[in-house]
Protein backbone atom coordinates (compact mmCIF):
# COMPACT_ATOMS: atom_id res chain seq x y z
CA UNK A 1 0.00 0.00 0.00
CA UNK A 2 1.31 3.70 -0.52
CA UNK A 3 0.43 6.60 0.78
CA UNK A 4 -0.15 9.38 -2.29
CA UNK A 5 -1.19 13.23 -1.88
CA UNK A 6 -1.68 15.32 -4.80
CA UNK A 7 -2.51 19.19 -4.47
CA UNK A 8 -2.51 22.90 -5.42
CA UNK A 9 -1.92 25.37 -3.05
CA UNK A 10 -1.72 29.16 -3.22
CA UNK A 11 1.77 28.93 -3.77
CA UNK A 12 1.59 26.57 -6.49
CA UNK A 13 -1.23 27.80 -8.19
CA UNK A 14 -3.45 31.51 -9.01
CA UNK A 15 -6.44 31.27 -7.84
CA UNK A 16 -7.81 30.66 -11.05
CA UNK A 17 -6.56 27.35 -11.24
CA UNK A 18 -7.55 26.84 -7.17
CA UNK A 19 -11.42 27.53 -8.22
CA UNK A 20 -11.57 25.08 -10.97
CA UNK A 21 -9.76 22.48 -8.96
CA UNK A 22 -12.45 23.38 -5.66
CA UNK A 23 -15.05 20.44 -4.57
CA UNK A 24 -17.94 22.56 -2.68
CA UNK A 25 -19.49 20.56 0.35
CA UNK A 26 -22.32 19.19 -1.65
CA UNK A 27 -20.52 17.43 -4.70
CA UNK A 28 -17.75 16.16 -2.13
CA UNK A 29 -19.44 12.75 -1.40
CA UNK A 30 -20.48 12.18 -4.74
CA UNK A 31 -16.68 13.10 -5.80
CA UNK A 32 -14.79 10.98 -3.49
CA UNK A 33 -17.42 7.83 -4.10
CA UNK A 34 -16.33 8.33 -7.48
CA UNK A 35 -12.89 8.31 -6.77
CA UNK A 36 -12.42 5.08 -4.62
CA UNK A 37 -13.96 3.23 -7.76
CA UNK A 38 -11.26 3.43 -9.13
CA UNK A 39 -10.05 0.05 -9.02
CA UNK A 40 -6.12 1.04 -7.54
CA UNK A 41 -7.28 3.60 -5.22
CA UNK A 42 -9.13 2.25 -1.74
CA UNK A 43 -9.21 4.88 0.61
CA UNK A 44 -9.90 8.68 0.10
CA UNK A 45 -10.09 12.01 1.29
CA UNK A 46 -10.26 15.27 -0.11
CA UNK A 47 -9.05 18.78 1.32
CA UNK A 48 -11.31 21.75 -0.22
CA UNK A 49 -10.35 25.28 0.84
CA UNK A 50 -10.27 28.82 -0.88
CA UNK A 51 -5.66 28.49 -0.75
CA UNK A 52 -5.76 24.54 -1.11
CA UNK A 53 -7.22 21.59 -2.82
CA UNK A 54 -5.59 18.16 -1.87
CA UNK A 55 -6.56 14.77 -1.96
CA UNK A 56 -5.17 12.13 0.31
CA UNK A 57 -5.47 8.41 -0.93
CA UNK A 58 -4.10 5.00 0.03
CA UNK A 59 -3.54 3.26 -3.18
CA UNK A 60 -2.20 -0.30 -4.19
CA UNK A 61 0.63 1.10 -5.89
CA UNK A 62 2.32 4.30 -6.36
CA UNK A 63 1.20 4.97 -9.93
CA UNK A 64 0.13 8.73 -9.40
CA UNK A 65 -0.82 8.99 -12.50
CA UNK A 66 -4.19 7.04 -11.75
CA UNK A 67 -5.23 10.34 -9.50
CA UNK A 68 -4.18 13.35 -12.50
CA UNK A 69 -6.14 11.74 -14.37
CA UNK A 70 -9.23 11.52 -12.81
CA UNK A 71 -8.87 15.06 -11.30
CA UNK A 72 -8.59 16.39 -14.84
CA UNK A 73 -11.57 14.23 -15.63
CA UNK A 74 -13.40 15.45 -13.19
CA UNK A 75 -12.44 18.68 -13.28
CA UNK A 76 -12.87 18.93 -16.80
CA UNK A 77 -9.24 19.95 -17.28
CA UNK A 78 -6.44 19.02 -19.90
CA UNK A 79 -3.64 17.20 -18.19
CA UNK A 80 -0.96 19.72 -19.33
CA UNK A 81 -2.97 22.55 -18.35
CA UNK A 82 -3.01 21.26 -14.54
CA UNK A 83 0.16 19.20 -14.03
CA UNK A 84 2.50 22.50 -14.09
CA UNK A 85 0.71 23.29 -10.59
CA UNK A 86 0.65 19.93 -8.95
CA UNK A 87 2.73 18.76 -6.20
CA UNK A 88 2.61 15.03 -5.38
CA UNK A 89 4.05 13.50 -1.74
CA UNK A 90 4.43 9.62 -0.97
CA UNK A 91 4.63 7.49 2.08
CA UNK A 92 6.69 9.26 4.35
CA UNK A 93 6.35 12.51 3.10
CA UNK A 94 2.51 12.72 3.04
CA UNK A 95 2.18 11.83 6.49
CA UNK A 96 4.81 14.57 7.13
CA UNK A 97 2.67 17.40 5.15
CA UNK A 98 -0.56 16.18 6.31
CA UNK A 99 1.11 16.87 9.70
CA UNK A 100 2.44 20.22 8.55
CA UNK A 101 -0.80 21.51 6.74
CA UNK A 102 -3.54 20.60 10.10
CA UNK A 103 -0.60 22.55 12.39
CA UNK A 104 -0.50 25.45 10.36
CA UNK A 105 3.24 25.02 9.10
CA UNK A 106 2.04 25.38 5.16
CA UNK A 107 -0.32 27.65 5.21
CA UNK A 108 -0.48 31.36 3.83
CA UNK A 109 -0.84 33.17 7.35
CA UNK A 110 1.86 30.86 9.45
CA UNK A 111 -0.25 28.97 12.05
CA UNK A 112 -3.52 29.78 11.32
CA UNK A 113 -6.15 27.77 13.07
CA UNK A 114 -8.35 27.45 10.64
CA UNK A 115 -6.74 24.94 8.28
CA UNK A 116 -7.10 21.97 11.25
CA UNK A 117 -11.01 22.78 11.49
CA UNK A 118 -11.52 22.81 7.68
CA UNK A 119 -8.81 19.42 7.71
CA UNK A 120 -11.54 17.73 10.26
CA UNK A 121 -14.45 18.76 8.13
CA UNK A 122 -12.55 16.82 5.57
CA UNK A 123 -12.20 13.64 7.33
CA UNK A 124 -15.66 13.71 8.41
CA UNK A 125 -17.09 14.40 3.92
CA UNK A 126 -14.99 11.66 4.14
CA UNK A 127 -16.13 9.64 6.58
CA UNK A 128 -19.94 10.09 5.76
CA UNK A 129 -19.11 9.15 2.09
CA UNK A 130 -17.74 5.72 3.12
CA UNK A 131 -14.29 6.27 1.51
CA UNK A 132 -12.06 6.48 5.22
CA UNK A 133 -10.45 2.81 5.94
CA UNK A 134 -8.38 1.83 8.80
CA UNK A 135 -4.76 3.73 7.09
CA UNK A 136 -6.09 6.94 6.20
CA UNK A 137 -8.36 7.19 9.45
CA UNK A 138 -5.66 6.42 11.95
CA UNK A 139 -3.32 9.15 10.03
CA UNK A 140 -6.24 11.32 10.32
CA UNK A 141 -6.64 10.63 13.56
CA UNK A 142 -3.05 10.87 14.37
CA UNK A 143 -2.63 14.23 12.30
CA UNK A 144 -5.04 16.14 15.15
CA UNK A 145 -3.28 14.97 18.10
CA UNK A 146 -0.05 16.13 15.99
CA UNK A 147 -1.74 19.51 15.46
CA UNK A 148 -2.82 19.40 19.64
CA UNK A 149 0.34 18.89 21.07
CA UNK A 150 1.76 21.06 18.46
CA UNK A 151 -0.63 23.86 19.75
CA UNK A 152 -0.47 23.12 23.59
CA UNK A 153 3.69 22.81 23.63
CA UNK A 154 4.49 25.95 21.50
CA UNK A 155 2.96 29.54 21.29
CA UNK A 156 2.30 28.96 17.69
CA UNK A 157 -1.07 30.41 17.75
CA UNK A 158 -0.94 32.43 20.87
CA UNK A 159 0.15 35.67 19.08
CA UNK A 160 -1.57 37.71 16.39
CA UNK A 161 -0.52 38.47 13.14
CA UNK A 162 -3.09 40.10 11.14
CA UNK A 163 -4.40 43.65 11.88
CA UNK A 164 -7.74 43.12 12.65
CA UNK A 165 -6.81 39.95 14.55
CA UNK A 166 -4.71 42.57 16.28
CA UNK A 167 -6.84 45.13 16.63
CA UNK A 168 -9.15 42.85 18.38
CA UNK A 169 -6.67 41.44 20.78
CA UNK A 170 -6.00 45.07 22.24
CA UNK A 171 -9.13 45.93 22.65
CA UNK A 172 -9.55 42.73 24.81
CA UNK A 173 -6.33 44.52 26.46
CA UNK A 174 -8.42 47.44 27.44
CA UNK A 175 -11.95 46.06 28.21
CA UNK A 176 -12.30 43.25 30.82
CA UNK A 177 -14.90 42.12 29.12
CA UNK A 178 -16.30 42.70 25.47
CA UNK A 179 -19.65 41.65 26.11
CA UNK A 180 -20.60 44.84 27.70
CA UNK A 181 -19.55 46.74 24.42
CA UNK A 182 -20.56 48.08 21.44
CA UNK A 183 -18.16 48.02 18.45
CA UNK A 184 -18.53 50.54 15.49
CA UNK A 185 -16.83 48.95 12.28
CA UNK A 186 -16.36 51.69 9.44
CA UNK A 187 -15.95 50.05 5.94
CA UNK A 188 -17.17 46.76 4.48
CA UNK A 189 -14.41 44.96 2.63
CA UNK A 190 -12.23 42.49 3.59
CA UNK A 191 -10.52 43.39 7.27
CA UNK A 192 -13.42 44.92 8.37
CA UNK A 193 -15.34 41.47 8.39
CA UNK A 194 -12.48 39.87 9.64
CA UNK A 195 -12.55 42.31 12.41
CA UNK A 196 -16.66 41.60 12.86
CA UNK A 197 -15.50 38.20 12.66
CA UNK A 198 -13.00 38.28 15.35
CA UNK A 199 -15.13 40.54 17.59
CA UNK A 200 -18.09 38.07 17.35
CA UNK A 201 -16.27 35.53 18.69
CA UNK A 202 -15.36 37.02 21.28
CA UNK A 203 -18.52 37.68 22.36
CA UNK A 204 -18.84 41.77 22.14
CA UNK A 205 -22.26 42.69 23.06
CA UNK A 206 -23.26 45.13 19.75
CA UNK A 207 -21.96 45.30 16.10
CA UNK A 208 -22.70 48.30 13.99
CA UNK A 209 -21.80 48.53 10.47
CA UNK A 210 -21.37 51.76 8.66
CA UNK A 211 -20.66 51.60 4.78
CA UNK A 212 -21.00 54.16 1.94
CA UNK A 213 -22.95 51.93 0.13
CA UNK A 214 -25.51 50.97 3.18
CA UNK A 215 -26.90 47.06 0.76
CA UNK A 216 -23.18 46.58 1.67
CA UNK A 217 -23.16 46.65 5.41
CA UNK A 218 -26.54 45.44 5.64
CA UNK A 219 -25.23 42.23 4.28
CA UNK A 220 -22.02 42.34 6.39
CA UNK A 221 -23.90 43.03 9.63
CA UNK A 222 -26.77 40.30 8.78
CA UNK A 223 -23.87 37.86 9.39
CA UNK A 224 -23.23 39.29 12.93
CA UNK A 225 -26.79 40.19 13.97
CA UNK A 226 -25.35 43.67 13.69
CA UNK A 227 -26.93 46.62 12.60
CA UNK A 228 -26.12 48.60 9.25
CA UNK A 229 -26.02 51.98 9.08
CA UNK A 230 -24.51 54.58 6.08
CA UNK A 231 -21.46 56.78 6.45
CA UNK A 232 -23.48 59.99 7.18
CA UNK A 233 -25.23 58.53 10.05
CA UNK A 234 -22.13 57.76 11.79
CA UNK A 235 -22.60 61.21 14.14
CA UNK A 236 -25.53 59.82 15.28
CA UNK A 237 -24.20 56.77 16.61
CA UNK A 238 -20.79 57.60 17.55
CA UNK A 239 -21.27 58.34 21.25
CA UNK A 240 -22.85 54.49 21.30
CA UNK A 241 -19.02 53.05 20.41
CA UNK A 242 -17.28 51.94 22.77
CA UNK A 243 -14.46 50.36 19.72
CA UNK A 244 -14.24 51.91 16.46
CA UNK A 245 -12.58 49.75 14.21
CA UNK A 246 -12.60 51.65 10.30
CA UNK A 247 -10.70 50.53 7.02
CA UNK A 248 -12.35 52.22 4.00
CA UNK A 249 -10.45 53.47 0.62
CA UNK A 250 -11.27 57.22 1.18
CA UNK A 251 -9.23 59.47 0.15
CA UNK A 252 -10.12 62.01 3.13
CA UNK A 253 -10.92 61.12 6.86
CA UNK A 254 -14.15 59.72 7.50
CA UNK A 255 -13.88 60.99 11.31
CA UNK A 256 -12.87 64.64 12.46
CA UNK A 257 -11.82 66.00 15.90
CA UNK A 258 -14.75 67.86 16.24
CA UNK A 259 -17.39 64.68 15.66
CA UNK A 260 -15.36 62.66 18.12
CA UNK A 261 -15.61 65.66 20.71
CA UNK A 262 -18.86 65.81 20.28
CA UNK A 263 -20.00 61.98 20.71
CA UNK A 264 -17.29 61.81 23.74
CA UNK A 265 -19.63 64.78 25.69
CA UNK A 266 -22.42 62.46 25.33
CA UNK A 267 -20.68 60.03 26.35
CA UNK A 268 -19.98 61.83 29.56
CA UNK A 269 -15.89 61.30 28.86
CA UNK A 270 -16.31 57.53 28.67
CA UNK A 271 -13.57 56.36 26.48
CA UNK A 272 -12.96 55.14 23.30
CA UNK A 273 -11.00 52.86 21.81
CA UNK A 274 -9.91 53.57 18.12
CA UNK A 275 -8.00 51.67 14.93
CA UNK A 276 -7.81 53.29 11.81
CA UNK A 277 -5.99 50.69 9.45
CA UNK A 278 -6.61 52.80 6.62
CA UNK A 279 -4.12 53.92 4.13
CA UNK A 280 -4.73 57.26 3.75
CA UNK A 281 -6.21 57.40 7.37
CA UNK A 282 -9.73 57.63 8.06
CA UNK A 283 -9.38 59.02 11.39
CA UNK A 284 -7.77 62.50 11.89
CA UNK A 285 -4.75 62.36 13.46
CA UNK A 286 -5.83 65.14 16.07
CA UNK A 287 -8.07 62.92 17.41
CA UNK A 288 -5.49 61.39 19.36
CA UNK A 289 -5.37 64.82 21.25
CA UNK A 290 -8.23 64.21 23.04
CA UNK A 291 -8.37 62.93 26.51
CA UNK A 292 -10.11 59.91 26.58
CA UNK A 293 -9.55 58.47 22.92
CA UNK A 294 -6.83 55.81 22.81
CA UNK A 295 -6.25 56.13 18.95
CA UNK A 296 -3.97 53.41 17.11
CA UNK A 297 -2.92 53.47 13.41
CA UNK A 298 -1.87 50.51 11.37
CA UNK A 299 1.73 51.54 12.05
CA UNK A 300 1.17 50.59 15.81
CA UNK A 301 -0.02 47.37 15.25
CA UNK A 302 2.28 46.58 12.21
CA UNK A 303 5.42 46.56 15.23
CA UNK A 304 3.11 44.26 17.45
CA UNK A 305 2.15 41.87 14.52
CA UNK A 306 5.83 41.79 13.00
CA UNK A 307 7.53 40.74 17.02
CA UNK A 308 4.40 38.60 16.47
CA UNK A 309 5.89 36.84 13.04
CA UNK A 310 9.06 36.75 14.61
CA UNK A 311 7.62 34.78 17.69
CA UNK A 312 6.09 32.32 15.62
CA UNK A 313 8.80 31.60 13.27
CA UNK A 314 10.71 30.59 16.60
CA UNK A 315 7.30 28.27 17.27
CA UNK A 316 7.41 26.68 14.04
CA UNK A 317 11.07 25.28 14.20
CA UNK A 318 9.75 23.44 17.58
CA UNK A 319 6.38 22.47 15.70
CA UNK A 320 9.24 20.76 12.95
CA UNK A 321 10.40 18.96 15.85
CA UNK A 322 7.50 17.96 17.47
CA UNK A 323 6.18 17.07 13.44
CA UNK A 324 9.93 14.94 12.77
CA UNK A 325 8.72 12.65 16.52
CA UNK A 326 5.22 12.14 15.18
CA UNK A 327 6.05 11.28 12.26
CA UNK A 328 8.89 8.34 13.35
CA UNK A 329 5.79 6.97 15.37
CA UNK A 330 3.01 7.08 12.95
CA UNK A 331 5.68 5.18 10.68
CA UNK A 332 6.30 2.50 13.75
CA UNK A 333 2.61 2.16 14.05
CA UNK A 334 2.68 1.49 10.18
CA UNK A 335 5.25 -1.29 10.30
CA UNK A 336 3.59 -2.97 12.81
CA UNK A 337 0.45 -3.42 10.72
CA UNK A 338 2.68 -4.69 7.89
CA UNK A 339 4.05 -7.08 10.32
CA UNK A 340 0.38 -8.30 11.79
CA UNK A 341 -0.09 -10.64 8.02
CA UNK A 342 3.38 -11.85 8.95
CA UNK A 343 2.23 -13.34 12.40
CA UNK A 344 -0.57 -13.80 11.38
CA UNK A 345 0.40 -16.33 8.61
CA UNK A 346 3.35 -17.90 10.98
CA UNK A 347 0.43 -18.27 13.26
CA UNK A 348 -2.08 -20.28 10.90
CA UNK A 349 0.77 -22.60 9.78
CA UNK A 350 1.45 -23.71 13.29
CA UNK A 351 -1.70 -24.51 13.97
CA UNK A 352 -2.54 -26.48 11.00
CA UNK A 353 0.70 -28.32 12.07
CA UNK A 354 -0.83 -29.01 15.44
CA UNK A 355 -4.40 -30.40 13.94
CA UNK A 356 -2.54 -32.39 11.77
CA UNK A 357 -0.36 -34.18 14.34
CA UNK A 358 -3.64 -33.83 16.60
CA UNK A 359 -5.26 -35.78 14.10
CA UNK A 360 -2.77 -38.37 13.65
CA UNK A 361 -2.56 -38.72 17.78
CA UNK A 362 -6.28 -39.56 18.06
CA UNK A 363 -6.25 -41.95 15.35
CA UNK A 364 -3.11 -43.70 16.76
CA UNK A 365 -4.95 -43.81 20.19
CA UNK A 366 -8.01 -45.29 18.07
CA UNK A 367 -5.95 -47.72 17.34
CA UNK A 368 -4.69 -49.00 20.65
CA UNK A 369 -1.81 -47.49 20.76
CA UNK A 370 -0.77 -46.43 24.26
CA UNK A 371 -1.57 -42.80 25.63
CA UNK A 372 1.83 -42.31 26.67
CA UNK A 373 3.60 -43.29 23.14
CA UNK A 374 1.07 -41.74 21.19
CA UNK A 375 2.02 -38.08 23.13
CA UNK A 376 4.85 -38.73 22.71
CA UNK A 377 4.98 -39.21 18.93
CA UNK A 378 2.76 -36.09 18.83
CA UNK A 379 5.25 -34.17 20.96
CA UNK A 380 8.31 -35.18 18.26
CA UNK A 381 7.15 -34.91 15.58
CA UNK A 382 5.20 -31.97 16.35
CA UNK A 383 8.62 -29.58 17.37
CA UNK A 384 10.45 -31.16 14.64
CA UNK A 385 7.54 -29.52 11.60
CA UNK A 386 7.99 -26.37 13.61
CA UNK A 387 11.85 -26.20 13.80
CA UNK A 388 12.67 -27.87 10.54
CA UNK A 389 12.01 -24.55 8.13
CA UNK A 390 13.83 -22.07 10.61
CA UNK A 391 16.61 -24.59 11.33
CA UNK A 392 17.28 -24.87 7.20
CA UNK A 393 17.30 -21.57 6.63
CA UNK A 394 19.60 -20.80 9.55
CA UNK A 395 22.13 -23.17 8.34
CA UNK A 396 21.94 -21.94 4.86
CA UNK A 397 22.29 -18.64 6.18
CA UNK A 398 25.45 -19.70 8.09
CA UNK A 399 26.94 -21.38 4.48
CA UNK A 400 25.99 -17.82 2.71
CA UNK A 401 27.53 -16.15 5.71
CA UNK A 402 24.24 -13.38 6.50
CA UNK A 403 25.41 -12.43 9.69
CA UNK A 404 22.65 -10.40 9.40
CA UNK A 405 20.07 -13.10 9.38
CA UNK A 406 21.95 -14.92 12.41
CA UNK A 407 21.54 -11.93 14.49
CA UNK A 408 17.93 -11.70 13.51
CA UNK A 409 17.33 -15.03 14.44
CA UNK A 410 19.56 -14.69 17.76
CA UNK A 411 17.02 -12.05 18.52
CA UNK A 412 13.71 -12.97 17.40
CA UNK A 413 13.92 -16.68 19.09
CA UNK A 414 15.81 -14.89 22.23
CA UNK A 415 18.74 -17.06 21.96
CA UNK A 416 22.18 -16.53 24.02
CA UNK A 417 25.47 -16.23 21.02
CA UNK A 418 27.21 -19.55 21.62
Amino acid sequence: MTFITIGINYTTAPVAIRERLAFPLEVLQLALQDLVSIKEINEAAILSTCNRTEFYCITQSDNQNLLIDWIAQNKQIAIQDLTPYLYCHKDKATIRHIFRVACGLDSMILGEPQILGQMKTAYQSACDAGTVGKLLGKLFQHTFNSAKKVRTDTEIGSSPVSVAFAAVQLAQQIFDKLSEQTALLIGAGETIELAARHLNQQGVGRIIIANRTFEKAHTLAAQFNGYAISLAEIPNHLAEADIVISSTGSQLPILGKGSVESALKKRKRKPIFMVDLAVPRDIESEVEQLDDVYLYTVDDLQHTIEQNMNSRRQAAEQAEEIIDTQVDYFLTWLRAQGAQKLIKDYRTQAEMFRDNELQKALMSLGNGTSAEIALQRLAHTLTNKLIHTPSTQIRVAAENERHDLLAAALEIFQLNPA
